[in-house]
């Protein structure tokens, strides 16, 4: 599927359709860090911005940042501090970057076999997929929090038709009529046509309160942690992140990318690469008050099916996040406001149906029996759980001599 020669950087319109196909995963759970638990702004949107940045420039391809889902999604649901979660990111970086130095994160990727790969990399495709089909409904846990399916929208229905329906189906076929275009790349004119859209629907009024100038985060905006937040944010956060994160944002991201481009790229987006990636951002991104980061397959997915092959892509996208976070501040976060929740849902199912697909190269039964089994378990519990119950039936199936 991909080659061994690495093209230069391009900046084009693919690069951009491609940078801007994983918004469907970062802007919600950004927003919801922001709004809910009071994350600064400026600093969420410098650090999202700078770590593509600097990850396109360290890889040399294009390299997705992303939220931790596992301690995002649960610090929104409990309206965690943000000292809590900026504790959290200090935590995972800490164990990312013991894991990369000692070694053991090249031992754990090579013990894990590929049909474990492939059902985490299933897991989250079905994950990101459903919820993408939620936000169009309205029912996921971020709208729920905010009280609305389109928060940020004075309109919320036409007739009985909810506005996600309408606005998330005409963005499928949107995609689906571009999905190859060159000249007009799908996630490109989803996301420009999905602004409109909200500008047009209301969300005109979250620019009203723009200030320009010149702004940057404090050094520990939250202060220290003592050490109840310390046992909390290892406990409830960080230990249940951290095996997803291994799993998806490690070694599967890995995978991915020697599939997409080659054993020579892969090389540098080693498994050793990625961790000791995310542990030095997040030892970075937590005293300047920004949420815990990662890399991962499914953004991968998204920027690589909506055209994104070269660093252009990170560069593009970090260098708009930087601009809005030095130029407009703790507000930024209502410019991207205007991309209504049903269109980031479509980008999300056309994210996860692409890493879905990636079991496609199993053929052996009990491959795909390991990789059904680690969805399964992730959809009833997690996927760290998932990934842990595909380990041993993988082993079982090795060692025993089972068959299925």
């Amino acid at each position: 599927m991909g080659g061994s020669d690495q093209p230069a950087i391009r900046f084009d319109r693919r690069e951009l359709a491609g940078s801007l196909g994983d918004l469907g995963t970062l802007l919600p759970l950004g927003m919801g860090l922001i709004l809910v638990c009071g994350l600064d702004a400026t600093a969420v949107l410098l650090t999202v911005g700078g770590y593509y940045v600097i990850s396109g420039l360290v890889f040399r391809t294009t390299v997705p940042v992303q939220p931790m889902k596992v301690i995002g999604a649960y610090a929104i649901a409990q309206a965690l501090s943000p000292l809590e979660v900026t504790t959290a990111g200090l935590w995972m970086g800490g164990l990312l970057l013991v894991l990369a130095l000692t070694g053991s994160i090249t031992f754990i990727a090579k013990l894990v076999p590929k049909a474990v790969v492939r059902g985490v990399q299933l897991s989250t495709g079905v994950l990101l997929f459903t919820e993408g089909i939620r936000f169009m409904a309205g029912s996921s846990t971020m709208q729920g929090t905010l009280g609305d399916a389109e928060p940020f929208l004075t309109v919320q229905a036409v007739g009985p038709v909810p506005l996600g329906w309408i606005l998330g189906g005409v963005a499928v076929v949107l995609i689906l009529a571009l999905l190859d275009s060159r000249r007009a790349p799908a996630g490109l004119v989803v996301v420009v046509a999905g602004a409109a859209a909200g500008l047009a629907l209301g969300g005109w009024r979250e620019l009203g309160a723009f200030t320009l100038g010149l702004h940057g985060p404090s050094w520990l905006p939250y202060g220290l942690p003592d050490v109840s937040v310390l046992v909390l944010a290892l406990v409830t956060l960080a230990l249940p992140q951290l095996p997803m994160t291994v799993g998806n944002a490690v070694i599967a991201q890995a995978d991915l990318t020697r599939e997409y481009f080659g054993d020579a790229v892969a090389r540098r987006a080693s498994p050793r690469a990625l961790a000791l990636s995310m542990g030095l951002a997040n030892l970075i991104c937590a005293p300047l008050g920004a949420m815990p980061l990662c890399h991962g397959a499914g953004g991968l997915a998204a920027h690589y099916r909506f055209g994104a092959r070269t660093a252009g892509s990170n560069l593009m996208i970090g260098g708009l996040f930087v601009v809005l976070a030095v130029v407009v501040g703790d507000q930024a976060a209502s410019a991207l406001a205007v991309v209504p929740f049903a269109v980031l849902g479509a980008l999300l199912v056309f994210a996860g149906a692409q890493l879905a697909l990636t079991i496609l190269d199993l053929k052996e039964r009990r491959e795909l029996f390991v990789a059904v089994a680690v969805l399964g378990v992730a959809l009833a519990t997690n996927l760290a759980v998932g990934f842990a119950v595909g380990l041993a039936l993988a082993v079982a199936f090795r060692w025993l001599k089972l068959k299925i």
